[in-house]
């Protein structure tokens, strides 16, 4: 009888990349509750990306490219999963979406259509393509500089302009900082 594909050991790069797959998910799950030395960690990446490309005054192209995902990313994680200007949840489901306007209506909790933790690995994995991109010299297109500044500058202030009146309007603050308004007294 002989050994079919079922029975057969498994070879050793299936092995070699399943032993990878779990130390990189291992190595996530131990980092998912440190938040601020997690983007202290992009924000050095970064930093260092930019200081590679002002050092070798080139690579303009994927700075821009990074710059727009990075942007796109913000706005996903500036967004409710459930917009309630849109009211899109309420047609689907016949539930009211709106924000709660008085106080003894049912309180809903800002739910992100990007999550923190979501927003941090793919900025972190975009920020390292980009660097790694910057060592080969095809991707180092001649652009004038000047013109993507003022492009993205351009479309960061048309994108957040909708999101920034909105969160006004909402009196919405994306960063938790200190105790909710809405959290019952303290025992004393």
């Amino acid at each position: 009888m002989e050994p079919t594909t079922e029975d057969a050991a498994p070879s050793f790069t299936t092995m070699l990349f399943k032993t990878i797959s779990i130390r990189y998910q291992l190595f996530m799950d131990s980092i998912t509750p440190w938040v601020a030395p997690r983007w202290a960690f992009s924000v050095i990446s970064l930093v260092l990306f930019m200081t590679r490309i002002f050092v070798l005054q080139g690579w303009y192209i994927i700075a821009y490219a990074l710059g727009i995902y990075l942007l796109n990313l913000l706005i996903a994680f500036l967004t409710p999963r459930f917009d309630p200007a849109i009211n899109i949840e309420s047609e689907d489901t016949g539930d009211d979406a709106a924000l709660p306007t008085k106080r003894d209506e049912e309180f809903r909790p800002f739910v992100r259509r990007l999550p923190e933790w979501k927003f941090w690995v793919m900025a972190q994995r975009a920020i390292f393509v980009a660097f790694f991109a910057t060592f080969f010299k095809a991707f180092d297109v001649p652009v004038f500089w000047p013109i993507l500044v003022l492009y993205f500058i351009l479309l960061f202030v048309v994108s957040m302009k909708q999101r920034i009146a909105h969160m006004i309007k909402h009196r919405y603050v994306p960063f938790s900082v200190g105790k909710p308004k809405h959290a019952g007294k303290s025992d004393k």
